[in-house]
């Protein structure tokens, strides 16, 4: 692209992260966003880029294989996040495709010298540590409330402005909420959760109202908020993370309905089931016997890692998992084999193995 009219940019939240670096907050480099001003789909094909976008020109850099997108418009033509037409072509600014972003701490662009084009305040946000819409084009595209929610789980100390609050709570009783796919929803939210800050999202969700008609049923109190912080702080998975929230909610079937309705990944819902079996953690036993029925209704054996990761909940929950720790080891340490060879019929197979793990309790 020799053009001399031709123009990139960096935007968004590579702009924002390294503003705030700058200003001495740890944050972890992100990928770099580009966006082109003057050129056409034709222009960028011709200079080797190539195109991926399927609803907008996006194209690939030929050698660093980064995003570059034309500046570009946005119309509403339909509820929901797909319901945009664009528009892209060499009329289009660097103001004009800024203002359609969602809030002003990421409508800021740097330039190749390292200068910052920044029309709408969003340096100033980012020292006052706020976030505010751009434009009220912000309500057309539900998945914003649960970007907001994220983005407040990554930075922490961020506030809301008072008017984009409002904004937000009027998009969850319109209905346009209502629009937002299943799995976007979910992404955002494991997103949020697996941060340092979950509670931030927590917090965000119910302050909108997201609790009562996406989120139904999702517990966002403080005692939860401060759960899920220190879960955060030990290093707890995605399935853990969601079992407390279960656990939170007392395992209610609304909530678990709006899990199943989210089609959260099949780890996710088979831990979160292992947990209600079990009443959230595994039990106080006084002897390794009594681990015996648990161990076996819990499949054990074949999956180890799931009973694994429910010793660490519990011990994160505060339980004593030292005999059942003892139980699984035992458990797994007969030799099924050897004791296969000495059955005198195939039929007897199951009950002696059986046995020689009750049998290895005892010891």
């Amino acid at each position: 692209m020799g053009d001399k009219d031709v123009k990139t940019y960096i935007v968004g939240g590579y702009v924002r992260d390294q503003l705030l670096r700058d200003a001495g907050q740890s944050i972890p480099e992100s990928d770099r966003d580009w966006v082109v001003v003057g050129a056409r789909p034709e222009d960028m094909i011709e200079a080797g880029f190539l195109p991926v976008g399927k609803d907008f020109p996006v194209f690939l850099h030929p050698k660093t294989h980064e995003e570059y997108a034309l500046a570009r418009t946005e119309r509403k033509t339909a509820p929901g996040y797909h319901g945009f037409v664009f528009h892209a072509d060499p009329s289009v600014t660097l103001e004009d495709d800024l203002r359609r972003r969602d809030l002003t701490v990421n409508a800021i662009a740097m330039d190749d010298d390292g200068h910052l084009i920044d029309p709408y305040g969003g340096e100033a946000d980012l020292k006052t540590r706020i976030f505010r819409h751009v434009s009220p084009a912000f309500s057309e595209d539900p998945v914003r409330l649960l970007r907001v929610a994220r983005l407040r789980s990554k930075l922490p100390g961020f506030s809301i402005a008072p008017e984009t609050l409002q904004l937000m709570r009027d998009m969850v009783t319109s209905g346009e909420a209502d629009h937002l796919v299943a799995e976007r929803v979910f992404k955002e939210m494991e997103r949020a959760l697996m941060s340092a800050h979950p509670s931030a999202f927590l917090e965000t969700v119910a302050a909108i109202g997201l609790t009562k008609r996406v989120l139904v049923g999702l517990p966002t109190g403080h005692e939860t908020c401060g759960l899920l912080d220190r879960a955060a702080q030990s290093q707890l998975d995605l399935e853990s993370r969601m079992a407390l929230l279960a656990i939170e909610a007392t395992f209610d079937s609304t909530f678990l309905k709006t899990l199943e309705r989210l089609r959260v990944p099949k780890s996710v819902s088979d831990f979160v089931g292992m947990c209600e079996r079990v009443g959230g953690a595994l039990p106080a036993v006084s002897t390794l016997k009594d681990c015996a029925p648990l161990l076996e209704t819990l499949d054990v054996l074949r999956r180890p890692e799931r009973f694994m990761r429910l010793e660490a909940l519990t011990r994160f929950l505060g339980g004593d998992t030292t005999r059942w720790e003892a139980a699984r080891t035992r458990w797994q340490s007969v030799d099924a084999g050897a004791i296969a060879k000495k059955a005198e019929t195939p039929r007897d197979i199951p009950t002696l193995i059986r046995q020689a793990r009750l049998d290895a309790l005892e010891i």
